[in-house]
């Protein structure tokens, strides 16, 4: 089924994933899966590494989870690396595997680089990828949006425009980068609708784990941790469980603030870790979550 039209019928919640670094970890990322599958997640996704073994990894997930689950799961794909040649190759198995929904993106430099090249005959953008994916293929297709800013877009307003290309190429609906701060989301909710952006756009939400952990994937993506949250972080130092506990309790009332706000949906970052988001969902009243 197309995320799509889940999306037409209710409010979502969704979980997301990323590939282990070798195959070994596999099984461990599917047993998360089946593990949160209680929780009746309208789709789940997997992320695209940079490298040519994690992208493997994503793909076999990906198929994996699709036959031994009766979730609606949607492949994460990256221009980093491929030429357009592998990416339609990509796309194709996946379609051949019965995978109905995929989210288009550029991806991120490998590590140690601080700019995206593509390689020779790649893609250059998302919008790109987008472009190909509408052109050859039936898939629902989500792209990724940005409420504070790509770290590398010279604006606000430049990145509203992509956003919107990104929409009008084909993207059925968004997903934005985790966020700690609700009203970055709610100004760019309004300077989406303000140039036009009609589809869906579902907020992501990463409850923390790890103060160093959290410091360090906001920093790399520019995302900015609320001061009084900042604070607390810095009060409970390295007890991990407590910090795990503050996460809890901030992603649940972050969450509180969004659904009453009236978001199509929630995405959770989950980091391949159920115990968090078992209780946040609890904490949500969505136990056994179906749609609302």
């Amino acid at each position: 089924m197309k995320i799509k039209d889940i999306l037409k019928t209710r409010r979502t919640i969704s979980f997301e994933f990323f590939p282990p670094r070798a195959a070994e970890g596999i099984p461990e990322v599917l047993q998360v899966i089946q593990q949160l599958k209680k929780f009746n997640p309208d789709f789940v996704s997997v992320t695209y590494g940079a490298g040519g073994a994690t992208r493997r990894f994503t793909e076999e997930i990906t198929v994996r989870a699709k036959r031994t689950t009766d979730l609606e799961v949607m492949a994460h794909l990256t221009c980093v690396g491929q030429t357009k040649d592998e990416v339609h190759e990509v796309l194709s198995r996946l379609e051949q595997a019965g995978i109905g929904n995929v989210m288009a993106l550029r991806g991120d430099p490998p590590r140690g680089q601080t700019d995206f090249v593509p390689v020779a005959g790649g893609f250059s953008h998302a919008s790109e990828l987008i472009q190909h994916i509408r052109t050859h293929f039936q898939f629902g297709m989500a792209a990724a949006c940005y409420p504070e800013g790509h770290p590398q877009s010279p604006s606000l307003e430049s990145d509203i425009k992509y956003a919107k290309l990104k929409v009008d190429l084909g993207a059925d609906f968004l997903i934005t980068q985790l966020l700690y701060d609700n009203e970055f989301f709610f100004r760019f909710m309004e300077r989406a609708r303000k140039a036009g952006i009609q589809a869906p756009i579902i907020p992501g939400v990463l409850p923390i784990l790890n103060t160093a952990q959290v410091r360090r994937f906001t920093a790399l993506c520019g995302v900015k941790i609320p001061p009084a949250l900042d604070q607390q972080l810095d009060k409970l130092g390295e007890d991990e469980h407590a910090v795990r506990e503050l996460g809890v309790e901030y992603a649940t009332r972050q969450a509180q603030e969004l659904l009453a706000w009236g978001v199509p949906g929630i995405h959770f970052y989950v980091l391949n870790r159920s115990y968090s988001m078992s209780r946040i969902l609890q904490n949500l009243g969505l136990p056994g979550h179906s749609g609302q």
